[in-house]
């Protein structure tokens, strides 16, 4: 379900780059999304779900279905209130937060830009009222082991947002108000898709506001320092594009689109198994099994490593192919695939530190831990903030052509910080140790990978040629590279000896 996804997340923004390439507007359009979508990530993904997941399984432990079913209906209450209060104040404030996540559209040239971006964001911040609320129903039915409903509820995003560029864009003044219109019909879709799957197991929340609950309570208490411990990567994304706004006119759109290949395989697959293992380390700690708890998170990055690796290698060496494959057409010229393409490869090499931080967090969430992950986000965040004025400074002290590459950088910096602090504290708790596995898979990934990687530079050739060459020339030829490369990882994973059998889930 999380593959049907990204695929229509792919076509839809090849639909987005040829309607409106790589210009002011989808610039504008970037802001106004990713302002609601950050909070969504932020809010829904990376506080809500991991604080929320273990409490309800703990109330599952101690209680009966009715008591289940009212911690629902006053979280689902509470949690509503607030994004109803949040949701006005970023509407009659969308000019101050323009400002403050693009100050770069203030003024001169770029106040035409700063009134669009306004009137955009007015429609799309009701969203994150819409998907947070979703995001409480997926919990609920994750914690029932439902996982292919709330996996597919994305699809309906891209769907809409696809049909409002294709059908509702082209007959507006500014067509990209039609984008924003997509936004908030989609939010609306998926929360309503939702309800049925709810209804069917029993659980559909009947709202109340339930602030003094004890439980709801301890919900409040780890979703607030969740904030910062799960979404940094996020918040660093959103420093990148404030500074991006004072570069070229295109640099925010660049780093949307190499961002939107990085999350292919980070969505695909590491934010599938954080929500997979979350409520199943959450049970195992409840149970008092440390063994088993560690063996599930061990068998989580072995997992983890033997895709993120040739994953990252793959995006590095196929960033310009990629990126000229699925965005080169109309609007989006060769100029702009070189300078996303810049972004990308820059993405593409730090691709492990992101994914290992969306394994690494759920065993500190499992746990009711929160305040850990808070402490090295902000130091994470620190470094990123520091990397970005070093890097982009340099770039444009060395006159590179594409400075906004500095900022994805440091940004995978910070997220392998991330990461390594993460995996630090869970050996110091002694909540995890690294099986013997390893020492067995880990030197095989690294042979297979590197031999991957030597053949896809060989096969993709010459940057120019994906520049100049067809759409069916570029799409034939990529498929060669990655269908070859792929060939050549699981073989040389099987001369090297790796077996399915060491790649088990734990008993």
């Amino acid at each position: 379900m999380t593959l049907l996804s990204r695929v229509l997340g792919f076509i839809r923004d090849v639909v987005l780059a040829r309607l409106f390439g790589a210009g002011a507007g989808m610039d504008v359009f970037v802001v106004a999304f990713q302002i609601p979508n950050f909070l969504r990530r932020l809010f829904a993904e990376g506080a809500f779900a991991p604080a929320f997941v273990p409490v309800l399984t703990q109330v599952r432990k101690v209680g009966d279905a009715e008591d289940e079913q009212a911690f629902i209906d006053r979280v689902a209450g509470t949690l509503g209130g607030i994004l109803i209060a949040v949701t006005a104040l970023g509407v009659l404030g969308a000019p101050v937060l323009i400002f403050v996540f693009s100050s770069g559209f203030g003024g001169g040239e770029a106040a035409e830009r700063f009134d669009l971006a306004v009137d955009m964001l007015r429609f799309t911040f009701p969203y994150i009222l819409f998907i947070s609320l979703t995001a409480l129903a997926g919990a609920v039915l994750n914690v029932h082991e439902r996982f292919a409903v709330p996996a597919f509820t994305p699809v309906l995003l891209n769907l809409v947002l696809i049909s409002a560029a294709v059908f509702l864009s082209t007959g507006m003044a500014r067509p990209e108000m039609g984008l924003a219109v997509g936004v908030l019909v989609a939010g609306a879709v998926q929360l309503a898709f939702q309800l049925p799957f709810l209804r069917a197991i029993g659980r559909l929340p009947r709202p109340r506001w339930g602030w003094r609950d004890c439980n709801v309570q301890r919900v409040l208490t780890l979703m607030f320092p969740a904030i910062f411990g799960s979404s940094v990567a996020q918040l660093n994304l959103l420093v990148d594009r404030h500074i991006a706004s004072y570069l070229e006119t295109g640099s925010i759109s660049w780093l949307y689109y190499s961002d939107r290949l990085l999350e292919f395989p980070l969505g695909l697959f590491a934010v599938a198994l954080a929500t997979v293992i979350l409520p199943r380390l959450s049970a195992r700690y409840d149970r008092e099994a440390p063994q088993a708890f560690s063996a599930t998170l061990d068998w989580a990055l072995r997992l983890t490593a033997l895709i993120a690796v040739p994953a990252a290698i793959g995006l590095t060496v196929l960033a310009v192919p990629l990126i000229a494959t699925l965005f080169q057409y109309r609007e989006f010229d060769a100029h702009d695939t070189v300078m996303a393409g810049a972004a990308l490869t820059a993405y593409g090499l730090c691709l492990l530190g992101f994914v290992l931080v969306k394994v690494l967090a759920p065993g500190y969430f499992s746990r009711q831990d929160t305040r850990t992950p808070v402490r090295i986000g902000i130091i994470a965040m620190g470094v990123n903030i520091a990397l970005n004025g070093v890097f982009v400074l340099a770039f444009l002290r060395l006159r590179f052509d594409a400075p906004h590459a500095g900022l994805a950088a440091a940004t995978g910096v910070s997220a392998f910080v991330n990461a390594g602090l993460l995996y630090r504290g869970l050996r110091r708790e002694g909540v995890y140790a690294p099986s013997a596995q390893w020492v067995t898979l880990l030197p095989r990934l690294l042979a297979a990978a590197a031999l991957m990687g030597v053949l896809v530079w060989w096969l993709a050739g010459p940057r120019e040629t994906w520049l100049i060459g067809s759409a069916w020339d570029r799409a034939g030829h990529l498929a060669l590279c990655v269908l070859g490369g792929a060939a050549s990882y699981v073989a040389a994973l099987w001369l090297f000896g790796l077996r399915p059998r060491h790649l088990r889930t734990p008993a």
